[in-house]
């Protein structure tokens, strides 16, 4: 596969990443949106760093899945304490920091 196969790849995966977040108004939903555009990008990290032979891209993958993984965590256990709050985790209806 060439480089572009991956790009157009990379491209389309962070696009449905960027429609889910302005779309969809669940919060896991939304979630999953931003894991997915992450993705995208380690794999642009990733494609370049084999086209230019060295490993700094796919260091920096490495540490970009680490804080998506404490993002992950952090922003599960909001939704958590949100839906244990309000009952719902519906965007909209969630209004904890408005007077």
């Amino acid at each position: 596969m060439s480089l572009y196969n991956f790009l157009y790849l990379s491209s389309i995966i962070f696009t449905l990443g960027v429609i889910g977040v302005l779309v969809r108004r669940n919060v896991l939903i939304v979630l999953m949106s931003i894991e997915l555009m992450l993705n995208a990008v380690n794999l642009n990290l990733i494609v370049f760093s084999k086209l230019w032979g060295n490993v700094v891209g796919q260091v920096f993958t490495v540490f970009v899945i680490t804080v998506a993984a404490a993002e992950t965590a952090v922003g599960l256990a909001i939704v958590v304490a949100i839906y244990r709050h309000k009952d719902t985790v519906n965007i909209d209806e969630v209004n904890i920091l408005k007077w």
